[in-house]
């Protein structure tokens, strides 16, 4: 196979209904770094954050046509420990699932976001 050019991820797309709402709890809430707040020529903004330091982030978007708020969005977060991350979450409003702890797998739960997007968050080693 040839190089397709692709040379990683840097941007994953969660759709929100209201950014201002969403960029709080993934700010104040998850306590994610703002890396980008900018207008949009055709309304709405770009709003892209991250936990601090990582190369990943992602972005708060309006759903698009045919599309919703509320999904199961794959991304899973990781944390040098679940249990205690799950319960910082967890005082911090936001709803989180219980804690996870299969033999063999990391630790790891299940959290919402306002606009009911489901993610994980993984212990990470």
């Amino acid at each position: 196979m040839t190089d397709a050019g692709i040379t990683g991820v840097t941007t994953i797309a969660i759709p929100v209904v209201d950014q201002d709402a969403a960029l709080a709890f993934y700010r104040d809430a998850l306590g994610f770094e703002v890396r980008l707040d900018a207008p949009l020529p055709q309304g709405g903004r770009w709003i892209v954050l991250a936990p601090p330091g990582s190369p990943v982030s992602v972005s708060l978007a309006p759903p698009g046509e045919g599309e919703r708020a509320g999904i199961d969005t794959g991304i899973r977060f990781e944390t040098a420990d679940a249990a205690r991350t799950r319960e910082e979450l967890a005082s911090r409003g936001v709803q989180v699932g219980e804690l996870l702890q299969w033999p063999g797998v990391p630790p790891m739960f299940q959290a919402t976001d306002r606009d009911g997007n489901r993610f994980a968050v993984i212990q990470s080693g």
